[in-house]
């Protein structure tokens, strides 16, 4: 159906919109977006309607849950869609049904997926889309993740996207970023989330977005994990599900992108586009680690939103109809995935990975451009002419490697007493397998972290303080008090144990500053004692003595800093706090619980 849409943002007026069914066109489940012709969405009071109209009007198929509520009280949705009466966990484990979790507005500005999901959900329900997906899986619908950012409504919120007329905020009432939250899981909505996640155990989760960016003629990009990050095996199913929702979208007359296009270097087309596995404080970093799939999806913000819609709702569609086909098959390859990952114990695990310097060169629908200085702001901008399609040709880094690299312990990680109740709530969260010690244990041999760096972000992120270090594992024996946690690699998620406690992780919880006490210096040697010690030490040590003699004269920072001089005879003597930046997690071949 061809709608036009001439509004202050949409500068391209005639555009085609996703199809609605004749039957229900009245039957009022139909969305302010179809009624408005996709120049409008509704606000959230509509999907709590719509949420009860679908399970009434399909009693036998779709249920309207509540699966959390927002710092503002509102209600977080969830349809519960299926022909085969699994409507709970354990009736989908059941019949063995593989479970796919369609996520939309985690970013409520970013609202296609709301609209395109309901259309998509109502044309399964009314058996207008051939194979029935519906019967071969169950659908988790969360219509929108950011709720009370939803309702932070209005024009503009997008300045950098092409409709609807209003829409909402990109962060929480509390102001998190959910897809920066799936690792650390600070906001109530991501913390009822992830017990969702935990319950379902979806063997797919898509997030729908929609980009930032430049201006080209490509109207989404499909990007998928595990396909180059993960267990072996998953990457396969990873590959096979992105490449089979890529050619769905082809032959539905989309032009889809297997990578996120956000150019190298800001505004600039010539620096092309460079690929990456991300880190599991977003949505599609985070199921990889789990060995389940992720989907992130984003369509080009400078389409208009009919074309948005369109483009989301034959994405849903591809990828259930992949998951009906495929699931049962792919869900078996999880489980083992699984297994695999409760071996992972003294193996080499990637912690992070990063692409190589060398780039190919790929076609890229873009549009005629110039780059000149701006009288406004002084500084080189892009201006694009969207009446002249151009093929640019540029580089694409799309080889990935490995970057951090761990030895994963044989045994698992130990969180002292002390740190437990900070720890196992964080652990929990994500349904990982911990034990607390009953009692006292005495002389275990574990590795200990010491950083011999370390570095505070200079501005704060998502209410963190983020916290990077260097440093080395030492073998040695400690006690540990009652109370204490042992987490053992041996279980499926070792992966993400990993993720959550190797220091070198980019979303580890030392990363994210739950530790950061522990590297901050918090006892001090006055300087005339430290002339004191010093000097007694010179006086009974002449190796002592030579060794400073040489690092004064070989080393001007440190000759130049009369504090690190003193440092260096208060390192050395008892009084140093043995406890400074000594990472308080450590890692054990053995299992001290038994």
């Amino acid at each position: 159906m061809i709608r036009r849409l001439c509004t202050a943002l949409v500068l391209a007026c005639t555009t085609l919109a996703p199809p609605v069914s004749a039957a229900t066109a009245d039957d009022g489940l139909r969305t302010v977006a179809e009624r408005s012709g996709f120049v409008r969405t509704g606000r959230y009071e509509e999907v709590i309607a719509l949420c009860d109209a679908f399970a009434a009007r399909y009693p036998d198929a779709v249920r309207c849950e509540t699966f959390g509520t927002t710092p503002e009280g509102r209600p977080m949705k969830l349809l519960v869609a299926s022909r085969v009466g699994a409507f709970t966990p354990a009736q989908a484990r059941e019949q063995g049904l593989p479970v796919t979790l369609v996520q939309g507005g985690i970013h409520a500005g970013e609202i296609d997926g709301k609209d395109a999901g309901f259309l998509a959900l109502r044309e399964m329900l009314d058996g207008e889309i051939e194979g029935d997906p519906l019967a071969a899986q169950v659908l988790l619908f969360v219509p929108v993740f950011n709720v009370d950012g939803h309702e932070r409504f209005k024009a503009w919120n997008r300045p950098n996207q092409r409709g609807p007329e209003e829409m909402g905020w990109r962060t929480t009432a509390q102001n998190y970023n959910l897809n920066r939250d799936y690792a650390k899981a600070d906001a109530p909505e991501m913390q009822a989330m992830l017990a969702l996640y935990n319950a379902w155990d979806p063997l797919a989760y898509l997030d729908l977005h929609v980009t930032d960016g430049a201006k080209f003629e490509h109207d989404i990009s499909i990007q998928v994990e595990p396909l180059n990050a993960g267990d072996a095996g998953m990457r396969k199913v990873g590959l096979a599900f992105r490449d089979g929702v890529l050619a769905a979208l082809e032959r539905a007359g989309s032009m889809p992108l297997p990578f996120y296009p956000s150019f190298i270097e800001y505004d600039n087309p010539a620096s092309g586009f460079r690929d990456g596995v991300a880190p599991p404080r977003f949505s599609h970093g985070y199921p990889w680690l789990r060995n389940r799939i992720g989907m992130l999806v984003e369509t080009h913000s400078w389409k208009t939103y009919p074309e948005r819609v369109k483009a989301t709702h034959d994405t849903i569609l591809a990828s259930l109809s992949l998951v009906a086909r495929h699931g049962r098959q792919w869900q078996r390859q999880a489980r083992d995935a699984d297994l695999r990952a409760s071996r992972l114990g003294g193996e080499a695990v990637p912690l992070d990975y990063k692409t190589t310097d060398t780039p190919r060169t790929i076609e890229f629908r873009g549009y005629a451009y110039t780059r000149t200085p701006s009288e406004v702001s002084g500084a080189l901008m892009t201006r694009y002419d969207e009446s002249q399609p151009q093929v640019w040709k540029v580089p694409l880094y799309d080889r990935i490697v490995p970057d951090d690299v761990a030895t994963a312990p044989r045994g698992g990680y130990l969180v002292p007493a002390a740190q437990a109740d900070r720890v196992a709530p964080r652990l929990a969260v994500h349904d990982i397998r911990f034990i607390r010690l009953a009692h006292p244990v005495e002389g275990v041999e574990a590795e200990a972290f010491r950083a011999t760096s370390s570095t505070f972000a200079s501005t704060p992120l998502e209410g963190h303080q983020r916290l990077e270090v260097e440093g080395d594992w030492a073998r040695g024996r400690h006690d540990l008090r009652a109370g204490a946690l042992f987490v053992p690699i041996a279980q499926p998620k070792a992966r993400l144990v990993m993720a959550l406690l190797e220091p070198a992780a980019p979303d580890a919880l030392l990363a994210w500053g739950a530790f950061n006490n522990a590297f901050e210096r918090k006892e001090y040697m006055e300087d005339y004692v430290a002339e004191e010690v010093a000097r007694e030490m010179l006086d009974r040590d002449p190796a002592l003595k030579s060794a400073f003699e040489r690092r004064v004269a070989s080393d001007k920072a440190f000759a130049d800093s009369p504090q690190a001089r003193l440092d260096y005879f208060y390192r050395m003597h008892s009084a140093w706090d043995d406890r400074y930046n000594l990472y308080p997690v450590l890692r054990t071949d053995a299992d001290p619980s038994r």
